[in-house]
């Protein structure tokens, strides 16, 4: 969410810096919203000191031996006036916040304009898309072809966008994550942490989930609770209404879990394997920082995730996503994108944000200026680190042989037993 006091001063800034992302503010409704609220406040403020003031008026009376119920009755006019005033501001205020909390994060000045992603800039590319003497297959037909994925079975489990792996495919999943969590524990000094996949309202509202996103979310008949559509938003709640010293910053977690979306409006888009799915597992990677070091940290967060792009061996680009792509709550955001030789195309792998205050801000994430000594606002970053499902697809697609087979990467046998053929 951002300042509301900034947002209230500079609503025409605002609504510019908005409308680069596609935003349309209404600003003649806010400042409509804006002068009821004032006016209210006034009025509230007047009313509570009348009412004070009465209320002394007929202690002094009864002191005194009069009669108060003229009194009385006039305090309990002002009394009336005061709760009817403050309802009527409660409603404006609420109604400024709901909006506040639908409107989207200001991109950084370094985001590039655009409308869409046509117009999202290439910052740098690594490796060689593979050249194979033969047509290569996208990773359903490798799958299939080895008996190790079934979508029909997933399908008659769950419906469309499942998938069940067999033998060693769920193996090299696995070993993929593990990997991905070895990396970033032991070389990136991530510390590790395993959250539930149930949160709260509350919690999806800290990330900026909520109200923007309901339709994508699966929630639980009759309770407070949804799925996490990704670790980062129980991962970044972690914060929520902490204080943090500045000794014990930059904070950095990496969680390995499964993810859960309703793809809503998504139909007909990628309905083909693994690449969007209501289910997927994720390596993610979340930190916390000082605000004046947030952009180096999205820099240092976005090469820890191309790290396992790279010691994979398969060939990425690193896009900065426009004003008209980026995410609800990122200022900025670089993509990486692996080639994938079924489709012959670059394809997202790593999301890579910085959101700045607005989520510290919903959640009441801060840390002690130690110049000041007073709670300020944390930055929060988030990552993939990777999508595992899309490293799969990626691994299967640029390792494979004329005959079907896939060949294991180096660096991921030792967690596959020393299979080096699938």
């Amino acid at each position: 969410m951002l300042d509301s006091k900034w947002f209230r001063a500079q609503l025409d800034e605002a609504a510019q810096k908005l409308a680069t992302r596609g935003y349309t503010l209404d600003v003649t409704l806010l400042r409509d919203l804006e002068q009821q609220r004032k006016a209210l406040q006034i009025r509230t403020e007047q009313l509570r000191s009348e009412r004070n003031q009465q209320a002394k008026a007929v202690g002094l009376a009864k002191a005194a031996g009069r009669d108060v119920a003229e009194l009385v009755a006039q305090s309990e006019q002002y009394a009336q006036q005061l709760d009817e005033a403050e309802l009527a501001l409660n409603d404006v205020s609420s109604q400024l916040q709901e909006i506040m909390l639908t409107v989207p994060n200001i991109p950084h000045e370094s985001t590039p304009i655009g409308r869409s992603e046509s117009q999202n800039q290439e910052v740098r590319r690594w490796g060689e898309p593979p050249v194979f003497s033969f047509t290569p297959k996208d990773h359903v037909d490798l799958g299939e072809a080895l008996h190790l994925m079934d979508f029909n079975a997933a399908s008659q489990l769950s419906g469309a966008r499942f998938v069940v792996l067999h033998g060693a495919l769920a193996r090299l999943e696995r070993a993929l994550g593990q990997f991905m969590l070895d990396t970033h524990t032991q070389n990136h000094q991530y510390q590790e942490v395993n959250v539930p996949y149930l949160v709260s309202s509350q919690t999806l509202y800290g990330t900026g989930q909520l109200p923007k996103f309901a339709q994508e979310q699966f929630f639980i008949k009759d309770r407070d609770l949804a799925l996490i559509p990704t670790a980062e938003v129980p991962v970044t709640n972690l914060a929520r209404d902490k204080v943090y010293e500045a000794k014990e910053l930059p904070v950095k977690y990496v969680c390995y879990s499964a993810c859960f979306r309703s793809e809503a409006g998504s139909y007909g888009k990628d309905t083909r394997g693994m690449l969007r799915q209501h289910q997927f597992e994720k390596v993610e990677l979340v930190q916390l920082v000082q605000p004046e070091l947030s952009y180096a940290a999205l820099e240092e967060l976005t090469h820890h995730a191309e790290t396992i792009l790279q010691l994979l061996k398969l060939p990425y680009r690193a896009m900065a996503l426009c004003t008209g792509d980026i995410g609800f709550a990122a200022a900025k955001t670089y993509d990486l994108e692996v080639w994938l030789p079924g489709q012959q195309t670059y394809r997202e792998i790593s999301s890579c944000s910085n959101t700045e205050s607005f989520q510290a801000r919903r959640m009441q994430a801060r840390w002690r200026n130690p110049e000041t000594g007073k709670p300020e606002l944390l930055h929060t970053l988030n990552g993939s680190g990777l999508a595992v499902g899309r490293t799969l697809i990626a691994v299967m697609e640029n390792y494979q042989d004329e005959a079907g087979h896939i060949h294991v990467p180096e660096v991921l046998q030792p967690y596959m037993g020393g299979v080096k053929v699938i």
